[in-house]
């Protein structure tokens, strides 16, 4: 028997508790409405029919004779197994450099809140050390939707980082023997090799899809259940962004008068897209908006109106994977310079009601880093409430990355060869710095400027469009894939 680290069979102990855990809790048998993909139409089945399990129910008796008797005791043993749980979930997330919850640390800053649509289905997370090479962090927001949103949200939040990690090392470790012997060290440069690129670019792909495709083996329902997924990866100066949905990217940037200038990193995949409508009405798929909503393209089944997703790239919502919704991620890529300071990730539940420049003047106006995510959501729902009364709160989370302390020292992190101890250095001088600082108007990226791996040392904003000084474009890292 394979020896195992004492964290690891700690966790294996947890898992087995959890699933022990799931045939303790009684829930009652309701009715719902699930949408039946090959049907193509909606039918009514009891909760228990569904065998639905993510560790909080088991099947129920369909008759009222054989019904278990729940007495008084029995509920407050369930309520003592529900708490026991609540301790276990948050074991088995006291891992070592990785943050699911809100909080943060000396580089990182997150934040969820519930909005007013029921359960929260925003997941976050933030690992540090991402695939064992010190230095390198992991960051992403998940947005769920749909009647399992939450639960898929989870698992692609647990499941798409492993992946990617794997997929990682299987694309780098042919490479690390011509890199090394061309380059030394290969983590220790200042970043921009093609071949790492590509690498990451084939890893951020696979992982994506791997995790879409395993979705169909779980337990809860994904037909018309589905999640966002903005996720970046920061190695060195290399910075590597992956996204299918509606979530969005968005890096903030000092200019020469030292004032900061938002530029967003990724494209919001809505219908609204000509390329991505084109490619959904070529699948048979439908794209139209309601009435009440005329701004608000969704994404419709032949010859049904349902399920009207919004966006048109997604994981999970497997009703309208056959015509044209897909979840081949958009890539980006930049090489991080001293002009970058920090990053956010949030969903749609912030960017709906503030802009890019407003959110990069929340971050920087925080005296402490790791208030930041709270500050960007605890103002997306101030702006929900006076810009649009009349609607239902969303969910909002928000993940921050700093990059200022992050660019001075990832180099000597890295030449530690993850053999040595991790360099923390002192954030005294942090975002403080920027509170008064004058927000430029926001650099707006067009499709294609995102399609493309660019060098960028000196960016700039001119009639809405991007000018890079010594700019060189690599290879193209992502390309209009074919849904189906």
């Amino acid at each position: 028997m394979t020896d195992l680290p004492l964290s690891s069979w700690r966790r294996a102990i947890l898992r087995l508790l959890l699933k022990i855990r799931a045939w303790s809790v009684i829930v009652p048998d309701v009715e719902v409405q699930l949408f039946d993909a090959r049907r193509l139409e909606y039918r009514t089945v009891s909760h228990s029919s569904r065998r639905k399990s993510l560790g909080t129910q088991r099947p129920l008796s369909k008759t009222k004779k054989n019904a278990p008797k729940v007495d008084k005791a029995r509920k407050n043993d369930s309520q003592a197994v529900l708490d026991s749980a609540i301790l276990i979930d948050n074991l088995l997330d006291d891992v070592p450099h990785k943050f699911v919850r809100n909080g943060g640390s000396n580089q990182s800053s997150l934040f969820s809140k519930q909005g007013m649509k029921g359960i929260n289905q925003d997941t976050m997370i933030v690992l540090e050390d991402f695939a064992s090479q010190t230095g390198t962090i992991f960051c992403g927001v998940f947005d769920g939707h749909g009647p399992d949103g939450h639960l898929v949200s989870e698992r692609v939040r647990d499941s798409l980082p492993e992946k990617l990690a794997a997929c990682w090392q299987d694309a780098f470790t042919p490479l690390r023997g011509q890199l090394h012997e061309r380059n030394g060290n290969v983590l220790t440069r200042s970043g921009g090799d093609p071949q790492l690129i590509m690498a990451w670019k084939e890893s951020l792909i696979r992982s994506y899809k791997q995790t879409d495709r395993d979705l169909l083996g779980d337990e809860f329902d994904c037909t018309c259940s589905g999640t966002t997924a903005v996720t970046l990866v920061k190695q060195g100066n290399d910075l590597y962004i992956g996204n299918v949905g509606d979530s969005r990217a968005v890096l903030a940037m000092t200019t020469d008068e030292n004032s900061l200038m938002p530029l967003q990193l990724t494209i919001d995949l809505k219908p609204n897209l000509r390329n991505e409508a084109e490619r959904i009405r070529r699948f048979k798929g439908r794209v139209f908006a309601l009435r009440n909503e005329p701004s608000v393209k969704r994404v419709w089944l032949p010859n049904l109106d349902a399920p009207g997703l919004a966006m048109a790239r997604s994981l999970g919502d497997y009703c309208l994977k056959k015509f044209g919704v897909i979840s081949d991620p958009v890539i980006t890529y930049r090489k991080l310079s001293a002009r970058d300071r920090f990053i956010v990730l949030a969903s749609d539940g912030v960017w709906d009601v503030l802009s890019n420049e407003q959110v990069v003047q929340i971050v920087a106006s925080v005296s402490d880093k790791r208030l930041a995510a709270e500050a960007v959501v605890e103002a997306a729902r101030r702006a929900w409430k006076l810009l649009r009364p009349q609607s239902r709160v969303d969910d909002c989370t928000a993940v921050c990355l700093f990059l200022d302390d992050l660019m001075t020292s990832s180099t000597s992190a890295f030449r530690a060869g993850n053999e040595g101890s991790r360099l923390r250095k002192s954030r005294s001088s942090g975002v403080a710095l920027h509170r008064m600082v004058r927000i430029d108007k926001s650099a707006s990226c067009s499709e294609l400027e995102l399609l493309a791996v660019t060098t960028s040392e000196d960016t700039k904003t001119a009639s809405g469009s991007i000018e890079v000084t010594k700019k060189r474009k690599l290879l193209p890292l992502n390309t209009e894939v074919e849904g189906g």
